[in-house]
C-alpha cells in the first residue's frame, strides 16, 4: 500500500469522525475463562485461543504464555503497525525494521517477597531498527508521529483509568 492507497482508505473513515465522533469511539473487548486445572487464563483472541500463566520465575511451567509477554509482544505490534502506517502516510522509504521492547520486572513484588519492590515493570524499553535512506529529520518525524499515534504506547505512558468490577455467578 503506498501513501495514496492508505490517504484513499482513511479518508472517508476520518470525515465520518469528523461529522460524528460519537462512531469513533469504540469499545475493544478481551475475555479468558479461568479453569479449575492449573493455574492458567485462556484468552479468547479472536483467532486463536492462548493460554496465559505464570512466569516461570513465579512458578510456572514455561508452557503458557506470561501476561508481562503478551504487554511487550502488544505493544511490539502496535508500534510497528503505526510506524509502519506513519512510514507509508509521510512517504519515508523503509526497506525493512524491526521492533523490539524489553522490560524490566522485579518478580519480589508480585510474590509479596518485599513490600519494597514494584509489582509490573519498572522500565520499557521500544527499540527500533530501521533499514532505511531517509534522513535523520525524516526518522525523527517519523518516530515522533510512531510515538504519537501508537494506542498501546500512549496507553502505557499515560495510563488509563481502570475501574474493576465483579459479578458472583454462583454460590
Amino acid at each position: 500500500m503506498d501513501a495514496a492507497e492508505l490517504r484513499a482508505t482513511q479518508a472517508p473513515i476520518k470525515d465520518r469522525y469528523k461529522t460524528d465522533p460519537k462512531t469513533a469511539m469504540i469499545t475493544l473487548k478481551a475475555k479468558g475463562s479461568i479453569e479449575n486445572e492449573g493455574i492458567a487464563c485462556k484468552v479468547e483472541t479472536g483467532r486463536a485461543l492462548a493460554v496465559a500463566g505464570l512466569h516461570p520465575a513465579t512458578g510456572g511451567s514455561g508452557l503458557e504464555l506470561c501476561s508481562g509477554d503478551m504487554l511487550l509482544e502488544a505493544l511490539v505490534a502496535c508500534a510497528g503497525v503505526t510506524l509502519k502506517s506513519v512510514a507509508t502516510a509521510i512517504e519515508v522509504p523503509l526497506k525493512a525494521g524491526l521492533v523490539t521492547a524489553e522490560g524490566d520486572l522485579d518478580f519480589r513484588g508480585t510474590l509479596g517477597v518485599s513490600k519494597d519492590a514494584p509489582v509490573g515493570f519498572k522500565q520499557i524499553r521500544l527499540n527500533f531498527d530501521l533499514d532505511t535512506d531517509a534522513t535523520e529529520e525524516q526518522i525523527a518525524t517519523l518516530l515522533r508521529l510512531t510515538e504519537r499515534y501508537c494506542v498501546v504506547y500512549q496507553t502505557l505512558s499515560h495510563p488509563a483509568d481502570i475501574s474493576v468490577l465483579h459479578r458472583v455467578i454462583s454460590r
